[in-house]
């Protein structure tokens, strides 16, 4: 009776060592296994930025950058912010676009490009 009770433990104690790599796999899992972000050109003076859902649940994303013009210029150097937020169902995307115009004819340049996704809260 003993050696039947062992061999049943050994056998759930087995049994929940094979389940634990899949769980911990699943817990690793984040929105950057399903969520993409883009960036491409649009026009000489705007960017085009595409966040993509291919999750099984909506998320909400959010996109931030900095319009700089005048980069090199000690007096005309300005920076303009810029920011959107989506929020995306299974399968959605969104675009949003950061322009330059605001820089007229001086030189500009788009950093600070960041980007996230988080699981919708509704």
């Amino acid at each position: 009776m003993l050696a039947a009770h062992r061999a049943r433990w050994a056998t759930l104690a087995f049994a929940l060592a094979l389940s634990l790599p899949a769980s911990a796999d699943r817990a690793k899992r984040s929105l950057a296994d399903c969520a993409s972000f883009e960036q491409l050109d649009k026009t000489e003076t705007a960017v085009a930025f595409t966040i993509r859902n291919a999750c099984s649940i909506p998320i909400d994303c959010a996109v931030s950058w900095r319009v700089v013009c005048a980069p090199d210029s000690k007096r005309r150097r300005a920076e303009h912010p810029g920011a959107a937020r989506f929020a995306l169902p299974d399968g959605g995307s969104e675009s949003t676009e950061a322009s330059a115009a605001v820089c007229g004819a001086d030189a500009w340049s788009i950093d600070s490009v960041r980007w996230r996704c988080e699981p919708d809260k509704s």
